[in-house]
């Protein structure tokens, strides 16, 4: 089995190449319409938070934590997903994070989770929730590790990882394996899947019918790990799985706002 292919979705996704330009143009014009606020979570200039706040008092804050293998992106592709639970009434949140190679998967996890309790504290009411895509699915699912130690743990009451990567020792099968530093320690402590499901968090996780087959059953993996519920959305692919976002009524939006 070719291992990198598995694991490679533009290539396998009509009109690929299209999707990251039309991501940062809705993003741009949706952050013209509602300005964030930048904050810095750390020292590096990635660690950074764009935070929208809602009219009136937000029912609580939604972190959404952006993927592209933990190599590439930033939050100024991704704003705009946000759009449902902005106008369900949530405060949202989208952090950026230092990219591999630079650091390892572990450094991004650390980077996150700081990221995810200093937002937090600016949105003082309600609970947590968090979803991310991807790379950002397994951050999401990783914020609520018990070693992770995220400072406001006891406010996560729901998480939501859409076509997480699961288990990182699949991933020393291809070449992502070098520029992510995995090692057979590194890829273990870093899996969902290998760390205890969370106690009072309602996880859902999130996939595309028509996603790599890998990432279904990476998906179904983290669900029997955990066991959580695994929604397989039909007719999505990858790159269009986290668009229920931007929609209030959307089944996935609803699973992380409801």
């Amino acid at each position: 089995m070719d291992w990198d292919d598995a694991y490679a979705n533009a290539a396998h996704i009509p009109g690929s190449d299209a999707f990251p330009p039309r991501w940062s143009a809705a993003a741009a014009a949706f952050r013209a319409a509602h300005p964030p606020e930048g904050l810095s979570t750390g020292p590096h200039p990635r660690e950074t938070v764009d935070l929208i706040r809602p009219e009136g008092p937000a029912r609580g804050l939604v972190v959404f934590i952006h993927g592209g293998y933990w190599l590439r992106f930033d939050p100024s592709y991704w704003t705009h997903f946000l759009a449902g639970p902005l106008a369900e009434g949530w405060a949202v949140a989208l952090p950026g994070y230092p990219l591999c190679p630079e650091v390892d998967v572990a450094a991004i996890t650390r980077s996150v989770a700081r990221s995810v309790a200093a937002v937090a504290a600016r949105v003082p009411d309600g609970p947590v929730r968090i979803a991310g895509h991807s790379a950002g699915g397994h951050l999401a699912a990783r914020m609520v590790c018990a070693d992770t130690g995220l400072g406001c743990r006891s406010r996560v009451d729901r998480v939501v990882p859409i076509s997480p990567v699961a288990d990182l020792r699949e991933l020393q099968k291809t070449a992502m394996a070098g520029p992510l530093h995995l090692t057979d320690a590194s890829a273990a402590a870093e899996s969902p899947v290998l760390h205890p499901a969370p106690e009072g968090v309602a996880v859902t996780v999130w996939v595309g019918a028509d996603e790599r087959p890998v990432f279904l059953d990476q998906a179904r993996w983290l669900g029997a790990a955990w066991s959580c519920p695994v929604e397989v959305e039909a007719g999505r692919h990858h790159f269009d799985i986290v668009d229920g976002l931007a929609d209030p009524a959307h089944p996935l939006c609803r699973a992380l706002t409801g």
